[in-house]
């Protein structure tokens, strides 16, 4: 299998998301970006198409209802705000406003999962368990800045509104080059292996693909599977995978039921798939207090050590 990524270099989402939209916004007038006075991705779009630009203040239930004026109008609405308050608090107008008349309303969000540090406001810990649940919405968590401007690039002519969650999007490891090719609808596979396939999201891929490289020099042989579109579902590389390999581990920053790794199990029950083992890792139903993300992966036992850990224990 041909490889296509590099894990040496890092860019800024917050970059690659003021810089995509405003190069799509060049050439597309349908193009608008709103914001609920988030600064990361705006001022370059701002300045070259003000009349395109709005700042709500924070208001996002505001913010989302304005969008799908626009696009009943026939533009194409992006959002860039903050997952927890956008999949919280504007979520009613997210389901009658956007999602109910299907409307091209894309919704760009950062502080998923743990990565907010800011305690019980600042967690996006069921965002994708609320979004994947609305009508007609494509529900994305990106890995990797090469990515993230496919998808944006992509949403321009994919039906119906679509959600991107990602980190803070201040610093991001670059783990693919730029020959990839990603397809909202279809899981990516990162790495092939043969003897259990590990199946992430967002912030998890960059730490699967540093445990599959850890696994493959004690003879565990780990296939990575880069989940980034979380609804619609790629049931085809689902299944592939629990032929293949007969063991799954779904890994998220993300509360463990009603996420991805709920998702996967759908597939694999409604399939009659039997695994030799199947595993989720992520949040727990607690609130998890006060922390950096990486310390609350240790305390929750969803950081790459306790990951590997059970990994080993099978082999």
């Amino acid at each position: 299998m041909k490889q296509s990524y590099t894990m040496d270099e890092f860019n800024s989402a917050r970059t690659v998301i003021g810089d995509t939209i405003s190069k799509i916004g060049d050439k597309d007038n349908r193009i608008w970006l709103l914001t609920p006075d988030v600064g990361f991705g705006c001022k370059g779009f701002q300045e070259k198409h003000p009349d395109r630009f709005i700042d709500t203040g924070i208001a996002e239930q505001n913010v989302v209802g304005i969008s799908s004026g626009l696009a009943y109008d026939g533009n194409i609405p992006f959002i860039i705000g903050m997952m927890p308050f956008m999949s919280m608090r504007a979520l009613e107008q997210v389901r009658t406003d956007v999602c109910y008349p299907n409307l091209p309303v894309r919704i760009i969000a950062n502080y998923s999962g743990l990565t907010g540090n800011g305690g019980s406001t600042h967690y996006a810990m069921e965002d994708m368990a609320l979004y994947t649940s609305l009508v007609n919405m494509t529900v994305c968590a990106v890995s990797d800045p090469v990515q993230l401007a496919q998808i944006i690039e992509k949403s321009v002519n994919y039906e119906g509104p679509l959600s991107i969650r990602l980190d803070p999007g201040k610093e991001n490891r670059i783990l693919y080059g730029a020959d990839a090719n990603f397809e909202i609808g279809k899981g990516f596979m990162a790495r092939d292996g043969k003897d259990i396939t590990i199946i992430a999201c967002g912030e998890m891929v960059d730490y699967a693909l540093q445990l599959h490289k850890a696994a493959k020099e004690v003879g565990i042989s780990v296939r990575v599977i880069d989940m980034f579109t979380v609804k619609p579902l790629d049931e085809e590389i689902v299944l592939k995978a629990a032929q293949e390999t007969k063991r799954i581990v779904v890994w998220e920053d993300h509360l463990m039921k009603n996420g991805l790794a709920s998702a996967v199990a759908d597939v694999l029950c409604d399939n009659d798939i039997h695994l030799k083992s199947f595993k989720r890792f992520g949040v727990p139903q607690v609130y998890p207090g006060f922390g950096s993300a990486e310390e609350l992966y240790h305390l929750y036992q969803y950081d790459m050590e306790s990951v590997f850990a059970y990994i080993k224990t099978l082999f």
